[in-house]
C-alpha cells in the first residue's frame, strides 16, 4: 500500500466506551462507504495515541483495500494508505 496520509471527512459513531467507528468519509470529493473494518490497532504513546483501521470498500467498481487513521488527541481523521 501507498502512504497518502491526507485529511478526511468522515462521519463516524461513538459506542459507550467511546470507541470510533468509521462509516463513510470524503476524500477528493467522492464518497467512500467503509463497508468492512478487518483491524483495529493502536499505536503511539497516550498523548499522541493513534487507532489505525484496516478497511475494504467498492471504489469505482473495485473492492480495494485502504487504511484510516485516527489521532485521539485532535479527533482528526486522515486517510493514511491506499
Amino acid at each position: 500500500m501507498k502512504v497518502v496520509m491526507a485529511p478526511i471527512e468522515m462521519i463516524a459513531w461513538f459506542d459507550i466506551p467511546g470507541m470510533p467507528r468509521p462509516i463513510r468519509f470524503r476524500h477528493d470529493g467522492n464518497v467512500v462507504k467503509v463497508e468492512m473494518i478487518s483491524r483495529i490497532s493502536e499505536e503511539g504513546p497516550v498523548i499522541k495515541q493513534t487507532k489505525i483501521y484496516d478497511c475494504q470498500s467498492e471504489i469505482h467498481g473495485q473492492m480495494r483495500q485502504f487504511q484510516l487513521k485516527y489521532e485521539v488527541s485532535t479527533c482528526r481523521w486522515f486517510l493514511w494508505k491506499v
